[in-house]
């Protein structure tokens, strides 16, 4: 099978960043095209009125995050390169996403933190593992 065009699933914690390294260095090592996914999750855009922190306030932070977080990989290789960051749900989003920009491979990290299977994955990385029909690169973070 071959991978031309790789889809890199990020956020802005370590283990994410440590996998898109990953990731791009194998699109490099196959001449592939690259998207760099950041999915700003609403679900986190609640804000918080004791602490004069709108909805719509919390939501320009996230995607600040997101630009951030992109703008640093990106410096890694630019070339064939695509940033992505919509707004939804990052489980869902993924997958969707992957899909429609027609990507070969998913890579994305891991942290390993609660319950078996997200003890070895992660929820997210379950969800996309468990759901995608487009193979998936799982970076632990270890």
């Amino acid at each position: 099978m071959s991978f031309s065009k790789i889809l890199i699933a990020v956020d802005s914690s370590e283990y994410s960043i440590t996998a898109a390294k990953k990731g791009l260095e194998l699109a490099h090592q196959l001449n592939a095209k690259v998207a760099l996914l950041y999915v700003i999750d609403t679900a986190k855009t609640i804000g918080n009125a004791d602490a004069g922190i709108s909805q719509q306030e919390a939501l320009i932070v996230m995607k600040k995050e997101a630009e951030q977080a992109l703008e640093h990989l990106a410096s890694y290789n630019g070339d064939n390169l695509v940033k992505l960051m919509p707004e939804g749900h990052p489980k869902e989003d993924i997958i969707k996403t992957a899909e429609n920009w027609e990507a070969d491979l998913i890579v994305m990290g891991t942290h390993g933190r609660t319950g078996l299977m997200n003890l070895l994955m992660g929820s997210v990385a379950e969800y996309v593992v468990e759901r995608s029909k487009i193979p998936v690169l799982v970076v632990p973070s270890k």
